[in-house]
């Protein structure tokens, strides 16, 4: 036990170290726990290693528990229940409301934004290496959208206001929950071993009807359950009574960890379970300021994540030219495809969008920052994707998630000159 607090100690000292510094330079906190993950992994000297000095193993496919490989397996535990957290936090970013509402613009954004990227990895890894389960993968990564860096690039600008960031939000939210689709199609024909019309149907429609479900639910049912709570609330109030409160946060928890559980067990990713049961709480996330006690779980526990992606990651295998070669292949291709897509899409959704509206909009959809990560890490866990895949997804997703935000930035000033000009009123 000893060895093991000392362990997980070092290593959340070891995430918050690197998320503090990174931060420094303006970039995601995320790069920097990658970042130490990666060091931790393959620093050493001789037949020393920090990994054996921190007592970890981390045990290949088929090889037996250690003592070290126990501690590890502690570690992957925290940093799944982080990632189920981290999706729960983006759900409750994801009002029914916005997600129905979000303009043709936004739609076609979202939707040309996924079919190309998904595409575009597909081919690659086709023309790579032929394996199916490699490519699915690949272009399931590569559909990703980070929705919560793009949200904080926007709201530090303060123009969450403009007819562009809007459609960016929206589109992003689109995608995620397209991209949860197609995540559970592609981990379901993983999981089968083969890939059939019948299976790839089968699960498609698991993965809509349980998506419709909980938007209907959110639109219909959960409003009707907070007026019966809060008038019940109100009466024993009126009536000089101590009314009995729900503690929401804990609701909240077993309702994630339960659709968690229930998204596994129809062979759906656990994330996806908890990105929807998040959305059962949007609407009323604020009210009840279920975001920022989430969020302090959620940095706890990601923090752990986000070390073991960079404790998976073989830097000596980025060493191979034709794994660099295709490392910058996929990340020029995921940015590109994001590029394009999301900035036709909108377009043809919105003809009064100019060019600089696209080009902020392309732009805006291409950080794949933590989603592109979790798919990897779920592609690699069911061994349906291999060791240098996952470091070149991984890299694709900090690449892009590092080039994205001062592009946007930039075009943002672009545009909106005005909201940066220093005006007579200004002055002191």
């Amino acid at each position: 036990m000893l060895q093991l607090l000392f362990t997980m100690a070092v290593l959340f000292i070891c995430a918050r170290i690197g998320s503090a510094l990174v931060s420094r330079f303006g970039l995601p906190g995320l790069i920097g726990e990658i970042v130490m993950g990666i060091v931790i992994a393959n620093l050493s000297f001789g037949d020393w290693s920090l990994l054996s000095a921190l007592d970890i193993v981390i045990p290949g496919p088929g090889e037996e528990a250690t003592s070290g490989s126990d501690i590890y397996t502690v570690v992957t535990v925290f940093a799944e229940l982080g990632v189920i957290f981290l999706l729960f936090s983006v759900g409750l970013e994801t009002k029914v409301s916005d997600l129905l509402g979000s303009g043709k613009a936004a739609l076609l954004a979202a939707v040309l934004g996924v079919l190309l990227p998904f595409m575009c990895g597909i081919a690659i890894i086709m023309a790579v290496d032929g394996s199916m389960n490699h490519a699915l993968f690949m272009g399931a990564a590569m559909v990703a959208t980070s929705v919560g860096i793009t949200a904080r690039i926007i709201k530090d600008m303060k123009l969450m206001d403009t007819r562009e960031a809007r459609i960016i939000i929206a589109a992003a939210v689109i995608d995620d929950v397209l991209g949860m689709i197609v995540l559970a199609v592609v981990n379901g024909i993983a999981g089968s071993g083969e890939i059939s019309i019948l299976d790839i149907i089968t699960i498609t429609l698991q993965a809509v009807v349980f998506v419709i479900s909980v938007i209907l639910i959110c639109k219909h049912i959960i409003p009707r359950l907070y007026d019966y709570f809060r008038n019940r609330y109100d009466s024993k109030v009126n009536k000089g009574k101590v009314p009995y409160s729900v503690n929401k946060l804990v609701l909240a928890i077993i309702v994630c960890l339960s659709m968690s559980a229930f998204a596994e067990f129809i062979g759906l990713a656990a994330i996806i379970g908890a990105f929807l049961a998040g959305m059962l709480f949007a609407e009323y996330a604020w009210e009840w300021d279920l975001e920022h006690k989430v969020e302090s779980i959620t940095t706890f526990l990601i923090s752990f994540f986000f070390l073991n992606v960079g404790l998976q990651v073989d830097i000596f295998a980025l060493t191979d030219v034709t794994v660099l070669v295709l490392v910058i292949i996929i990340i020029l291709a995921a940015l590109i495809t994001k590029y394009i897509g999301c900035g036709m899409g909108a377009k043809l959704g919105d003809k009064d969008l100019d060019k600089d509206g696209m080009n902020i909009i392309g732009v805006g959809m291409m950080p794949r920052g933590e989603v592109g990560i979790i798919v990897a890490s779920i592609g690699l866990s069911s061994g349906a994707m291999s060791s240098e895949l996952y470091a070149v997804v991984v890299l694709m997703s900090v690449m892009t998630t590092i080039i994205a935000p001062p592009i946007l930035s930039k075009l943002f000033r672009k545009k909106y000159q005005e909201q940066y000009r220093i005006m007579p009123d200004d002055r002191i």
